[in-house]
C-alpha cells in the first residue's frame, strides 16, 4: 500500500479529524480518492462523447421542420 502526502488547511484538517475521530480515516481518505476518480472519468467520457454527437452532427443531413412533421404525421394512425 502507498502512503501519500497532501497539504490542506488546518481548518479543514480538523473539521475532518472532528468529524471522523472514531473511523478509520486512511479508508476515508482512500474511498474518498476513488469518488473523485471516478467522477473525473465520468467527466472524461462525458465529454468524449459529446465531441463525437457533435462531430456525427456536421456530417448528418439536413432536415427541415416541415419535413420532420411530414413524417411524425405519416407515422400517427
Amino acid at each position: 500500500m502507498a502512503t501519500v502526502n497532501f497539504s490542506v488547511p488546518d481548518e479543514v484538517k480538523a473539521a475532518f479529524n472532528a468529524t471522523f475521530r472514531k473511523e478509520n480515516k486512511s479508508a476515508i481518505i482512500a474511498a474518498l480518492m476513488r469518488e473523485a476518480v471516478d467522477r473525473a472519468q465520468r467527466k472524461d467520457r462525458a465529454r468524449q462523447a459529446a465531441a463525437r454527437i457533435l462531430e456525427r452532427r456536421e456530417s448528418a443531413p439536413l432536415v427541415s421542420t416541415a419535413e420532420c412533421r411530414a413524417v411524425r404525421e405519416s407515422d400517427r394512425p
